[in-house]
């Protein structure tokens, strides 16, 4: 059974950083597709942030030059270094393991960004 936990959210202030991790368990880590989502209260989760098995990123437009995915596969975690944070980024933000054809989802971190 997939789980995901991401311990790392918090609060920052405007122009700060943070990086949560989330650390897998129970999945073929090496080999699925993992990423990062966020959502606001009272809005669609949206894909921030997604890295391949072989190390390919993608992110959403508003976080490109801020925010950068990476893996560590032998510590089965994947990690969301957020640069230059803006209040705008404040969030609820969702690890996703993707396994064709399910998502599995972790429970969510608060990030906070203060003015």
């Amino acid at each position: 059974q997939v789980q995901l936990v991401e311990p790392g959210g918090g609060l920052v202030q405007s122009g700060g950083s943070l990086r949560p991790p989330c650390l897998a368990s129970g999945s073929t880590f090496s080999t699925d597709a993992m990423g990062w989502y966020g959502q606001v209260p009272g809005t669609e989760r949206e894909l921030v942030a997604r890295i391949t098995s072989g190390g390919s990123t993608n992110y959403a437009d508003y976080v490109k030059g801020r925010f950068t995915t990476s893996r560590d596969n032998a510590k089965n975690t994947i990690y969301l270094q957020m640069n230059s944070l803006k209040p705008e980024d404040s969030a609820e933000y969702y690890c996703n393991l993707y396994r064709i054809p399910y998502h599995y989802w972790g429970k969510g971190t608060l990030v906070t960004v203060s003015t």
